[in-house]
């Protein structure tokens, strides 16, 4: 990542220097011309010290020029603190402007200027002066120092950033008009951001937005949190005002009727600013209250998600009528529907639901530094939803059982660009609903705090890093969706209409994994069972993982409603399923047992235990892909439950523990293993694939092993080959000792903390991605 960060800085030091251009006024200089750059230097010296200030600028005009050439700045360097602090302006402007000259005339130049604290400290102190010509030659100077990662470090190191944010807020407290203007490019990554008729204010967005961006953790929250909120706010103010241009494409190089100042920052980088301080703010959204949620999904009753847990969670469908008695506390939807602008007609909600959405790029289940996403994501970040990825449009033909996308042009997966959702093709929604196609649009818990708030609260209860959440809106007489089934449990909301759901039979007695390829997988339909669920508005349909079903819109009565409903998504990852848990107990056994004794892997006796930790991590994983009990939910993490109902679900998931670590005493078979890993090695496929996420996560122990795999594995071929019984002996030993001196108490007090790592990190992308939706 930082060496993506230092070519970034590069890049853009490169691209800031070929910008700066130098304009010495000729009249000016009439009487110093053909002086060298010493004898400039020592009159130069000689005016400051009779505070001759015409002579001074003179000087500094003529010498500004010749700084291209130089090799050593330390003359002028050591003047430049004086300058700074003058009190005349043209000289104060004069003195930021060689600043940012010497910066960008060579990488060493810049770092040598941002080395001199005194210098630098000048220079911040400039950016709160009254006089805008001042703020503006110290905010330039400021952009140029910024354009290598050395200049960002020593500005933060000495709270320029802070300065920049408090003065912007004191002095500008809002920008009155914005808009886009690209140059001959109307592409979304050449947007940049203009201000009308203030030179000022868009060189101190520009110089903020970009020291924000290059912010480290630490950095941001060294931020006072007051300063931070408060221009948090400001720049949403800005997005609000330049979000809907982005989708209508509305580039231009000028305003109508006014001059428009140009920043150096794009939609993107004002989108990053954004998210990096809301996602270090404290939580923009919060979790719905437990009471609200467990009565909108599971009843009312005292036991009534106990009785879920018991007799529906991932083995058979589960319908909750829309009977609550007090609909205005316990409707969980009630903020969320509020929020649309619902006149009656379906398609009031498309551009309702559409309007200035933004694409929520995909984030790796295993990331643990949202900055690197950031990084991946910085120049697309803001940009419009993007079809196939956030929007789909389509319909299931009955007789066919076939999906048909209405946008042809979008769908084809040779097309590589992003195909952006503009305002055109929101506008073509409506029309497509009219022909009988369905909207569905994924990741609600990123764009609607309401839904967040529910999502949290949803993914607490089941001890699960997240839980997402997809809309679909469905014409009347019309399917959406083709008969799937899903890797993910599903709760279906029924927001408005009404639809008709059939969930068949399970097709499979094992459940699908997150990220199993579910394509291709046929559903006999003749053969398999079936049930019917008619849902109207306020009801909730679970369905369990691996139940295929689909869904229509008509009504009890025979006539045609339409449909808006939601989907809960239960994503149960690879780390909180009970094999995850099993192979994350075998880590936290193996480590206790390596720290008093191991100095290494020097004796064979060590490397024995070592491998066969290895080989019983491979044994749990052939048993966990045979065996449905392996891949159900673990629920040891959720801990938000009252405490009565967490200790009976507790005493549960421990018997379920203890009845898993007995078939992996059983069912754990030496040869097997070694002929799975051959059979891998043969296919280049990597034996340890399926508890990647433990060498991701985990800092120390077998995660170390895992850093070098190959080795790891030639190493067990090899014990193999030389040591085949040894190897053999101490795998069922170790076997024996793991599975009767593991402790589960202790397993899910450090089960909690991994999930917690996992949340940290999901709180954190669905924070900065609500506040780029929630319009000021």
């Amino acid at each position: 990542m930082k060496k993506k960060q230092e070519q970034h800085a590069e890049a853009a030091y490169a691209k800031r220097k070929r910008k700066k251009k130098l304009k010495p006024s000729g009249s000016a200089l009439l009487s110093l011309e053909g002086s060298d750059s010493n004898s400039i230097f020592g009159l130069l010296l000689a005016s400051l010290t009779k505070h001759h200030r015409p002579l001074i600028n003179k000087c500094l005009l003529t010498i500004r020029p010749s700084l291209l050439s130089q090799s050593s700045f330390t003359p002028i360097l050591a003047l430049l603190p004086a300058l700074l602090s003058s009190n005349c302006s043209e000289i104060a402007c004069r003195a930021a402007d060689i600043v940012g000259a010497v910066s960008l005339v060579s990488l060493e130049a810049n770092e040598q200027v941002a080395s001199d604290s005194q210098a630098l400290k000048g220079l911040i102190s400039l950016l709160e002066s009254p006089k805008r010509k001042v703020l503006l030659s110290a905010c330039n100077a400021v952009l140029d120092l910024s354009a290598t990662t050395f200049g960002q470090r020593q500005l933060l190191k000495f709270y320029a950033l802070e300065k920049l944010m408090y003065v912007f807020l004191q002095i500008f407290k809002r920008v009155e008009s914005v808009s886009l203007w690209s140059e001959g490019n109307r592409s979304f990554g050449s947007l940049k951001i203009g201000i009308k008729e203030d030179e000022v204010s868009a060189g101190f967005v520009s110089a903020t937005v970009t020291l924000i961006n290059t912010c480290e953790v630490e950095q941001l929250q060294s931020i006072p949190r007051s300063l931070s909120d408060a221009f948090l706010r400001l720049l949403k103010a800005l997005w609000t005002k330049i979000s809907d241009q982005v989708v209508m494409k509305a580039a231009v190089k000028y305003n109508e009727g006014g001059y428009l100042c140009k920043s150096n920052i794009g939609v993107s980088n004002l989108a990053e600013a954004i998210f990096r301080l809301s996602a270090n703010a404290c939580r923009l959204t919060v979790s719905m209250p437990f009471e609200v949620i467990k009565a909108g999904l599971f009843g009312t009753s005292e036991s009534s998600f106990e009785d879920f847990l018991s007799n529906y969670w991932e083995v058979s469908p589960f319908l909750l009528h829309g009977t609550v008695n007090d609909p205005d506390v316990y409707d969980m939807f009630s903020p969320f529907k509020k929020s649309l602008s619902w006149t009656g007609c379906a398609p009031s909600l498309i551009s309702s639901i559409l309007h200035s959405l933004v694409s929520c790029f995909p984030i790796a289940s295993d990331e643990l530094n949202i900055f690197n996403f950031l990084n991946e994501v910085k120049d697309r970040l803001g940009c419009p939803i993007i079809y196939k990825q956030d929007i789909r449009v389509v319909k299931a033909e009955w007789q066919s059982r076939k999906e048909m996308h209405y946008f042809q042009d979008f769908h084809p997966d040779c097309i590589k660009e992003p195909q952006y959702f503009m305002i055109d093709d929101v506008l073509k929604c409506v029309q497509a609903y009219k022909e009988g196609y369905t909207i569905a649009l994924r990741g609600l818990e990123f764009r609607f705090q309401s839904i967040a708030a529910v999502a949290e609260t949803l993914a607490l209860m089941f001890g699960q890093p997240s839980v997402g959440a997809n809309l679909y809106l469905t014409p009347p007489n019309s399917q959406g969706l083709a008969c799937h089934y899903d890797d993910h449990c599903v709760f279906v909301c029924q927001i408005f209409g009404s639809k008709q759901w059939t969930v068949f039979s399970q097709s499979s007695q094992l459940l699908p994994r997150l990220y199993d390829d579910l394509n291709g997988s046929d559903i006999d339909y003749t053969k398999a069972g079936k049930r019917e669920f008619f849902l109207k508005e306020g009801d909730v349909l679970y369905i369990p993982r691996g139940f295929p079903h689909e869904a229509y819109t008509t009504s009890g009565d025979g006539s045609p409603e339409f449909s808006l409903h939601l989907t809960l998504s239960i994503e149960v990852e690879p780390p909180f399923e009970w094999e995850g848990i099993i192979h994350f107990a075998l880590h936290c056994w193996g480590e206790n047992q390596k720290r008093p004794c191991f100095d290494g892997l020097n004796s064979l006796s060590q490397k024995l235990h070592l491998v066969s930790v290895n080989l019983l991590h491979v044994a749990i994983g052939i048993i966990g892909n045979l065996d449905s009990s392996f891949r159900k939910a673990c629920l040891t993490a959720a801990f938000t439950l009252q405490p009565d109902v967490y200790n009976r679900i507790s005493q549960c998931q421990k018997n379920y523990f203890l009845l898993l670590v007995d078939k992996v005493r059983t069912e754990s078979r030496f040869l097997e293993v070694l002929n799975s890993i051959e059979v891998a090695v043969q296919k280049n496929e990597d034996p340890f694939q399926q508890i990647r996420w433990l060498w991701v996560h985990l800092e120390s122990g077998t995660s170390d092993v895992y850093k070098n795999k190959s080795s790891m594995i030639e190493d067990m071929l090899s014990l193999c080959d030389q040591h085949k019984d040894e190897l053999e002996a101490a795998f069922v030993n170790l076997i024996s000792r793991f599975c009767s001196e593991v402790v589960f108490e202790d397993v899910v007090t450090r089960h909690m903390l991994l999930l917690q790592k996992y949340s940290k990190i999901r709180k954190q992308y669905i924070d900065g991605m609500v506040s780029l939706h929630d319009k000021l």
